[in-house]
């Protein structure tokens, strides 16, 4: 294993960035920045053996700036939606920044965890790189000071693994996930729709227009939503169904309620593959849920590395994550983190070839 530490530029607010490589024995290659602990690249081999990135980025930290679409980074302190931007603990009632679409608050707020500066510890014996960030109370109008850490690891399994631990001194909603986007054929590749999907959920979180839950789950059975088993992401992308069909930007964007035996567990979460290269991933996590998103807010705008422009779809994303809105909805998953409590979360990403 090999680790290597370069200057990466400034990001957008001018302050320096690190990149991390790390390098296993059977070449696979995983860089890392300081800014948003965020992933940068993962080169990894198809079925001959050729290398290729397969997570959508930018070439220098100075591009990871606002209004981009959150490519590779850690999300927090809270992501995915909370409605209205509005909670309650305690006794006190919070209001975030209305930073997703002006009507909730979206991925920890105007600047999260995707926008500061981490601190880096290489780790020479684990084979990765430690982030950690300390959170103020009060920042984006969360309470409670947090301590974040989260580590990289790369195996000769070719398995690159996510461990999150956060501390605080003052209860505090918690939802941390990573946010990259993977096309299996390459980042620059195109629409990703014949790559097959498989999920292993029978329910999942069913949500209003604004991507905010209506409250309850429904049954993947019987619907496009079912990826019990494998099935091209394109086949039913399109179908005239309401959770597909909602909001400006149709298509997949829903938090998977994970099978579980019990609470907390690694378990299987998805499995990706694409059909030309036979590149395949598999997803293993103890969160309860799997945000699929398809990329559907891609434009073709976003000019990414080597020079780029990623294209309606040209990603998916697999948030493993706590469920939406969570500190609003009793009936989900606890999000809340006390004084006295760590919280702790593990998320694997296997990769092989067919």
């Amino acid at each position: 294993m090999a680790i290597k530490k370069e200057s990466f530029g400034r990001n957008p607010y001018g302050e320096e960035v690190d990149v991390f490589t790390l390098t296993n024995a059977n070449g696979l290659r995983v860089r890392i920045m300081t800014h948003g602990a965020t992933l940068v690249s993962l080169e990894v081999p198809d079925r001959n053996g050729k290398l290729k990135d397969i997570v959508l980025g930018f070439e220098t930290a100075a591009e990871y700036g606002p209004g981009t679409p959150y490519f590779g980074c850690a999300v927090g302190r809270f992501a995915n939606r909370i409605a209205n931007g509005r909670f309650s603990l305690d006794g006190k009632d919070y209001q975030l920044a209305l930073n997703g679409d002006g009507v909730h608050a979206l991925h920890g707020g105007d600047r999260g965890f995707d926008k500061r500066i981490w601190t880096a510890e290489v780790l020479e014996e684990e084979k990765g790189v430690r982030m950690s960030y300390f959170s103020p109370d009060g920042e984006e109008n969360y309470p409670g000071n947090l301590t974040v850490t989260i580590t990289y690891t790369l195996t000769d399994a070719n398995e690159l693994k996510i461990d999150y631990t956060a501390t605080t001194d003052q209860a505090t909603p918690i939802n941390l996930t990573n946010h990259s986007y993977f096309n299996l054929a390459g980042h620059d590749a195109g629409a990703h729709g014949a790559q097959t999907m498989m999920i292993n959920a029978d329910a999942f979180v069913p949500t209003d227009g604004t991507g905010n839950p209506l409250g309850g789950f429904r049954s993947v059975e019987g619907t496009p939503m079912d990826f019990r088993t494998s099935v091209a992401i394109e086949q039913r992308i399109n179908d005239d169904y309401d959770q597909l069909q909602q909001g400006s930007n149709p298509g997949y964007d829903h938090t998977y309620c994970l099978n579980k035996k019990k609470a907390g567990e690694l378990s299987f979460a998805a499995r990706a593959e694409d059909p030309d290269s036979g590149r395949v991933m598999e997803v293993y996590t103890t969160e309860p849920g799997v945000q699929f998103y398809a990329g559907n807010f891609l434009d073709g705008t976003s000019k990414g590395k080597d020079g780029c422009h990623y294209a309606w779809r040209g990603g998916f994303c697999l948030e493993t994550q706590h469920y939406p809105d969570s500190p609003n909805r009793p009936q989900f998953p606890n999000t809340i983190l006390h004084p006295g409590e760590t919280f702790r979360s593990q998320t694997v990403h296997k990769f092989s070839s067919n």
